[in-house]
């Protein structure tokens, strides 16, 4: 997860982006995602020479069906070794999610039962960021969400008070300090 910007450059060539949940990439990482949290790191550089063998192959095998396969399957096979995060843990990530990052953080400590101090511990290791900076980074991408909303084009205003924020001021101040840019550059409005 990030709580920053973060530019990606395209270059010529071919990849494949891999999308985890942060519990998905504590699992697959098998580091504390605190230390990868607001970073742009190279796979080998986590997971070491198995990874650059795999990224190798990658390259080596014809179409995209075989390859996606490839990546498939040796996913399946790290996340069968890699660590579980704690089921407390999976709970208040869910409770972030299904609840847009509204869910006060004493409320989601009570409901996982655990001190709000061994909470925010945790999902730093496991999910990457304090659930505070979780639930911000999940309004923002709930606000993003409606405001990409194909054949839609709500007000940011109206998407602020939807989601939470005290005004389009406050959205707009959240859009530059998330994603380094306003919600209408981010959106193509």
């Amino acid at each position: 997860m990030r709580s920053d910007p973060a530019m990606l450059v395209r270059s010529e060539g071919e990849g494949v982006l891999v999308e985890l949940t942060p519990p998905g990439a504590y699992t697959l990482l098998g580091v504390p995602l605190w230390e990868l949290a607001n970073l742009v790191v190279d796979v080998v550089d986590v997971l070491g020479p198995r990874a650059e063998q795999l990224v190798e192959r990658l390259g080596e095998t014809p179409g995209w069906r075989a390859r996606l396969a490839l990546l498939d399957n040796a996913l399946a096979v790290r996340a069968e070794v890699g660590p579980r995060p704690a089921p407390q843990v999976v709970g208040a990530w869910h409770q972030l999610c299904r609840s847009d990052g509204h869910i006060p953080i004493a409320q989601l400590a009570d409901e996982v039962g655990w001190t709000r101090r061994h909470l925010l511990t945790r999902l730093r290791e496991q999910i990457g960021l304090t659930p505070k900076t979780v639930a911000r980074v999940i309004r923002f991408q709930r606000a993003l969400q409606l405001l990409q909303q194909p054949g839609i084009r709500p007000s940011v205003g109206g998407v602020a008070q939807v989601t939470g924020y005290s005004d389009q001021a406050h959205l707009t101040r959240e859009f530059h300090a998330l994603a380094g840019v306003t919600p209408a550059r981010l959106t193509g409005a």
